[in-house]
């Protein structure tokens, strides 16, 4: 990868499950570890898949899924999940997953996700600090389905 991607930590991952952060800045974590690259202008432009980004995912993705909005995205997210590490959420965050009238595909999505990025701390033998660096916090969504304001609506 060209540039660092954001550290993760277990206070970051904590804030994304808690749903503190926007999905655009969940997918961006996913999406600098699967090797896209955002526009050189960064001017709103998607981001490409690059040189290191996986075959699977440029095939069925050449530019960056959203990969809590989109269902495609998600699923594959989930596959590429290898099984020694689909506990991970549980063993390392003590996640017990969401309550049954907090049950979202957004929600749902978010632990993907961070399950998909322990797994890829795991697969690279690289630990999790418990602290890190966490941008500004968003106040929870007033409608968790939605999300937050400029989320991308969720299919």
């Amino acid at each position: 990868m060209s540039a660092s991607p954001w550290p993760l930590s277990v206070e970051l991952l904590e804030r994304i499950l808690d749903d503190r952060l926007s999905d655009r800045f969940v997918a961006e974590r996913i999406w600098e570890r699967l090797g896209y690259q955002p526009a050189a202008d960064d001017g709103g432009e998607p981001w490409r898949a690059g040189p290191e980004t996986p075959d699977a995912w440029r095939q069925a993705f050449p530019q960056a899924p959203e990969v809590i909005a989109t269902r495609p995205a998600s699923v594959q997210l989930t596959r590429s999940i290898p099984p020694e590490y689909k506990q991970l959420l549980k063993q390392q965050l003590g996640f017990q997953g969401y309550r049954i009238g907090g049950l979202y595909p957004r929600r749902t999505r978010r632990a993907t996700a961070v399950n998909w990025l322990l797994a890829w701390l795991a697969e690279r033998g690289e630990s999790l600090p418990p602290q890190g660096p966490v941008p500004e916090l968003l106040p929870p969504p007033e409608d968790p389905v939605r999300g937050h304001p400029g989320d991308p609506p969720v299919g």
